[in-house]
Parts: C-alpha cells; structure tokens; sequence
C-alpha cells in the first residue's frame, strides 16, 4: 500500500513541475502561503521564471524516475 502513496506523490511532483514550467509565475503564487521565509522564496521564484522552470524540469524527471522505481517493485 505504501507503493500506491509514492506513485501518488510522484504524480504531484510531476504536476507541480510541469505547472512551474508551463507557468511559472502562477506556479510559484500557488507555493505563496506559510511562513514568512518561505513566501519570500516562493516571491523570489515567481520574479526569476527561468530558475522556476529549471527546478520544475528537475521535478519532472525526479518524479517520472520515482514513479518508475516503484513500478519496477510493485512488479516484483
């Protein structure tokens, strides 16, 4: 069962990180709630699009090698 809740965290990442690349603006809006250190980085990354969408490509193929790890065992 574990298995099914990592291959769901995998998913997000991969949503997250695409949205940060389609809109990275939008993407860093949405991360703007929390403590103060945190909306300060998230406004940073909402003014530097390019630096978003760059840690948004390192999500994607973070989460597409995660979802692939846990398929392999499942299928064992």
């Amino acid at each position: 069962m574990l298995a099914d809740g990592n291959i769901i965290t995998a998913m997000a990442l991969i949503g997250d990180g695409m949205m940060a690349i389609v809109r990275p603006h939008r993407d860093a809006q949405a991360w703007n709630v929390g403590p103060k250190p945190w909306r300060s980085l998230m406004r940073f990354m909402g003014n530097h699009p390019t630096l978003t969408r760059c840690i948004g490509v390192a999500q994607v193929v973070a989460g597409i090698m995660w979802a692939s790890r846990e398929e392999r065992i499942l299928e064992k």
